[in-house]
């Protein structure tokens, strides 16, 4: 289920997304990653419209859910299309260890230090996941299709990074 290439949560481990996969990742894992990370993105973003009380935070992370659940359903439709079962491994299992652990972190803050937290993973997180779509999920993807939605969401992701980088630079 390549669910969402919505990729923007909390995550700042480049090592995670490119070592985690010791060898190149076929078009099952390759959905399965972009499934998870999407759907820990909206995690993360409906956790921030829950916390955060500032209307430019709250405006970000609205814009991450609706996004990334139009990617989704493009994704969805792919995914049945295609006949693909997504397959687990480790670069999706270290993703979801690693969002979890920041999301309980996240839990514990409030105001201007969860504001500063969400909106500086974000950047962190879209520098990531923009250089594992570039340097190994779309080269390794086989069929056209995906590749393409792949290709599609790195262009999205890499305006969501700048989003978040412009955000930064507001937050006090």
């Amino acid at each position: 289920m390549l669910r969402a290439l919505a990729l923007t949560i909390v995550l700042a481990a480049t090592p995670a997304l490119v070592s985690a996969q010791a060898a190149a990742p076929n078009d099952a894992q390759i959905a399965h990653i972009a499934y998870t990370a999407g759907q820990l993105d909206i995690t993360a973003a409906e956790q921030a419209l829950k916390i955060s009380k500032t209307k430019a935070v709250r405006d970000f992370a609205s814009e991450m859910i609706r996004d990334h659940k139009a990617v989704n359903d493009k994704a969805l439709a792919l995914v049945k299309k295609l006949n693909v079962t997504p397959q687990d491994n480790p670069t999706s299992q270290s993703l979801t260890k690693d969002a979890n652990a920041k999301l309980a972190s996240y839990a514990k803050l409030s105001g201007a230090a969860f504001d500063k937290a969400y909106v500086s993973n974000e950047i962190a997180y879209h520098k990531t996941v923009n250089g594992a779509l570039s340097t190994t999920l779309i080269p390794n993807a086989k069929n056209g299709e995906l590749k393409g939605l792949l290709q599609t969401g790195l262009t999205l992701f890499t305006e969501h990074q700048h989003h978040a980088e412009h955000l930064a630079s507001t937050l006090k």
